[in-house]
């Protein structure tokens, strides 16, 4: 393969990964070149498979085709990937030793939405969210060379927790979509709202982890865990402050809210230095 081939598939990820994912567009600045690289690979990978879950005619098939193409990366004779995020991962996978399993979960949790589209409780949703989010955290552990089974553990529940405070965030756009992830047996209980709220409290629950996860890491990394912990609390705040109505209405983050998220992230992670020096 030739080197601008490389460079094209990476310009890719690139754009792909800052055009969806706001905290990578604003926290990329203050990490090292290669995991900058490698964490626009991962999620320029995230975001073409949930595009293939979401927005693709014959969805199914298309997952199918797209774990086949995946799993030919992890075999040394196979041929180069065409699809540019693919080629770029393939290298990523490679340079750092990646595991398939991660990757497969991920296409294995868009595969499931397209036959399950509600869930009854929390043993349920919990097990649809280690495909659908703990995967992505560990390989963002993997890149940072980081493989430790608490900081897993810690880290499957950071990323839960961002993707309840989501489901939460999104009642009204998962409904247009044939779906809801508020649990059934909470809805039943409470309703609409009152589930919204119990979905809320567990995700703050669940992104306390970070607390413990956060001092485990090197410190750059350490400022980026803490901006997605703090930006998944914002979430769950501006949540409360419509009073859980997002079925009607789908709250935003505030530009400005964010932009303050970074030095609060840095603060912590420079006192947490300061303690454990």
């Amino acid at each position: 393969m030739k080197a601008d081939e490389l460079d094209a598939a990476d310009a890719y990820c690139r754009r792909l990964a800052g055009r969806h994912y706001e905290n990578f567009a604003v926290a990329a600045w203050f990490l090292p070149a290669p995991i900058r690289r490698d964490l626009a690979r991962l999620y320029a990978y995230c975001r073409t498979t949930d595009d293939l879950g979401d927005e693709s005619p014959d969805a199914i098939a298309r997952l199918e085709a797209w774990q086949q193409q995946l799993l030919a990366c992890f075999d040394s004779g196979a041929p180069d990937p065409l699809h540019p995020v693919l080629l770029a991962v393939r290298r990523m996978i490679e340079s750092r030793n990646l595991p398939s399993a991660p990757f497969v979960d991920l296409i294995g949790a868009n595969l499931q939405d397209q036959t399950v589209h509600q869930y009854e409780d929390w043993p349920a949703l919990r097990d649809y969210c280690r495909l659908s989010a703990a995967p992505v955290g560990r390989l963002v552990l993997r890149i940072w060379d980081i493989a430790d089974e608490r900081a897993d553990a810690l880290s499957d529940d950071v990323c839960i927790g961002l993707q309840l405070a989501n489901f939460a965030q999104d009642v009204a756009v998962d409904r247009a979509k044939g779906r809801t992830y508020l649990l059934q047996s909470d809805v039943r209980e409470a309703g609409i709202n009152g589930a919204t709220e119990r979905m809320c409290g567990r995700a703050a629950r669940l992104l306390a982890s970070g607390r413990e996860l956060e001092p485990m890491v090197p410190l750059r990394l350490r400022i980026q865990l803490s901006l997605y912990r703090l930006g998944g609390l914002a979430i769950l705040d501006a949540i409360r402050r419509i009073g859980y109505r997002t079925d009607v209405e789908r709250p935003h983050v505030s530009t400005a809210t964010k932009l303050r998220l970074v030095p609060a992230a840095a603060a912590e992670a420079a006192h947490l230095q300061v303690v454990a020096a």
